[in-house]
């Protein structure tokens, strides 16, 4: 695993750790899988492209990992995905990441990589036809302004093109942008340009920044993010500096998600991670650790993390005792209608290689994300 575990970014990879290890934990403690036990190397990337790309090589060759899993962010998975495709002769895969970028789904990568969660194109899209139906017309985007951020702005284009209808203003930001910087400048550009809508493709701190500055400049328009921007690390700041001035900056903030509510404990797949997050409280190795970071006891991300590591598991049985990079690919490739207990069910295949496709939306109430029951409501300033 390569992801930011420290820095700005580190609550994204911190958090996709925990809830693996999680469940990782709960199989050793059972035996293993054919008593073998799963050992995950993590490495810290900083949410940079070149150290995943030295991270990917120390993996294959030093470590010599049996298999790429858990990798976050588009930056760095799009530059590390050409260094995996040289390892195709060896069968190595990527099982679960943390983007929903479009590289890793098409050609030539997407023979290596098994991608789980929804794509950002759906996740924007959804979003769009969402706000469409609502009335508006006008749309920003707010976006990191890297693979990632174009990503998403890519999804926005596509969704308002089945509408005739085209991005009205845009305003970026850089990466490893932090809460406090003041994204004034881009909230003058799209207020000024009186859009209905702000969708941004960001991670939690320069998000959160933008809506902390939109709000003190009195611009209520709805804004929504995508699933990696670490929904719960955002909420946090958000909640955090509204203490601090009085003010209430969680209304009309929309984020979709591609795993349910951590809440619903409905979901047997829920119920199970929110016991084994208790059960097991993982933690990142020390030398990983950041001390300005503090874990969350449930958070999307980890609820990810969990999916991702129970089909890696299940894929591992299947494989049998004596895996080997193919038969694992081959048991990879087998998962039909796999019930991860989560209200949608995972399907891979030799041309298929993204198992789930569903998106969930979500709410801030009582300083808690809740699924969307009532629009009108949610978007109200």
């Amino acid at each position: 695993m390569s992801a930011a575990i420290k820095g700005t970014q580190g609550g994204l990879g911190t958090e996709l750790y925990r809830g693996a290890q999680a469940y990782y934990d709960e199989v050793n403690l059972r035996g293993g899988v054919h008593g073998r036990a799963i050992t995950v190397a993590a490495l810290d990337d900083n949410y940079e492209p070149n150290p995943c790309i030295r991270n990917t090589i120390q993996l294959l060759e030093k470590e010599q990992v049996f298999a790429l899993s858990n990798y976050v962010g588009t930056p760095t998975l799009t530059r590390a995905l050409p260094v995996i495709k040289r390892y195709a002769e060896q069968q190595v895969v990527l099982v679960g990441n943390f983007t929903g970028a479009q590289p890793q789904r098409e050609a030539p990568y997407a023979d290596q990589v098994f991608n789980i969660r929804a794509s950002y194109r759906q996740e924007m899209m959804a979003l769009v036809e969402r706000f469409w139906s609502l009335g508006a017309r006008s749309f920003g985007v707010y976006y990191q302004i890297d693979a990632y951020g174009r990503s998403g702005t890519d999804g926005v284009a596509r969704g308002l093109a089945l509408h005739g209808a085209r991005i009205t203003a845009e305003a970026t930001y850089p990466r490893q942008a932090k809460f406090t910087d003041d994204m004034t400048p881009a909230v003058q550009a799209l207020q000024k340009a009186g859009v209905d809508v702000v969708l941004c493709t960001g991670a939690y701190q320069g998000c959160g920044a933008f809506v902390r500055s939109a709000r003190d400049a009195g611009f209520m328009a709805p804004i929504s993010n995508v699933s990696f921007v670490g929904s719960d690390a955002m909420l946090k700041l958000l909640v955090q500096h509204g203490k601090t001035n009085g003010r209430d900056y969680t209304r009309a903030l929309v984020n979709s998600q591609v795993v349910p509510s951590y809440d619903d404990l409905s979901l047997p797949g829920v119920a199970e991670y929110r016991t084994l997050m208790e059960r097991h409280n993982p933690a990142v190795p020390e030398a990983l650790r950041d001390p300005n970071y503090g874990v969350q006891r449930v958070s999307f991300i980890s609820l990810e993390g969990f999916v991702n590591a129970k089909v890696l598991v299940e894929a591992l049985r299947r494989a049998g005792p004596q895996p080997t990079r193919g038969s694992f690919r081959q048991a990879l490739e087998s998962l039909r209608n796999f019930d991860l207990g989560i209200g949608a069910a995972l399907t891979f295949g030799p041309e298929k290689h993204q198992g789930l496709d569903s998106v969930y939306f979500t709410r801030v109430e009582g300083e808690r994300w809740v699924p969307i029951a009532d629009w009108a409501a949610a978007v109200q300033a």
